[in-house]
């Protein structure tokens, strides 16, 4: 459990390179291993990954996943609303008192394409209550929301498989 009176900080993993889901993965396991209660819940992903089958295998947190199937392959009005699902679900667990640490997987994404604003992530960080640790993720992390964080971390790309032609990889990429 978070100490009572330790004040929970906002982290972002951003940038183009290869990292950033795997950084929160990597803090939620640490967390998860010292006793803190974590929510992982993913924007916009939704094939199912390496890390959905360790946990539901050793329940180490909860993931949380509301769009399902090929996110290429839907309208953008479909995308929308799992979006704004997604958001109101996490808003929810943020507020709930259950968890330690929360993270929203490319949220960052789901602002990009216009799925969700700005305004309604700084909306939720202003909710945040103060024992709450939030981990943000994905590329182009507004400045607005880089301004409110307190541990910012970009992933660079100096070189990646992908540019060669090689596919993502089942547990390695995915």
């Amino acid at each position: 459990m978070a100490e009572e009176n330790s004040k929970g900080l906002i982290h972002i993993y951003t940038g183009d390179g290869k990292g950033k889901t795997t950084a929160a993965l990597g803090s939620a396991m640490r967390a998860s291993g010292q006793g803190l209660r974590v929510a992982f819940i993913q924007f916009l992903k939704g094939e199912p990954c390496g890390e959905h089958v360790f946990v539901s295998k050793h329940h180490a947190f909860d993931m949380v996943q509301i769009s399902v199937g090929n996110s290429f392959k839907k309208s953008k009005e479909q995308l929308g609303e799992e979006a704004q699902q997604t958001l109101a679900h996490a808003e929810q667990q943020i507020l709930s008192g259950s968890y330690d640490l929360v993270v929203l997987d490319e949220v960052f994404v789901a602002i990009g394409r216009g799925l969700i604003t700005v305004k309604q992530v700084l909306d939720l960080l202003d909710q945040k209550p103060k024992p709450v640790e939030l981990i943000l993720t994905g590329r182009k992390a507004p400045p607005e929301i880089v301004q409110r964080a307190d541990l910012v971390t970009e992933m660079l790309m100096i070189k990646h498989p992908f540019t060669e032609g090689i596919q993502a990889r089942r547990g390695i990429e995915y």
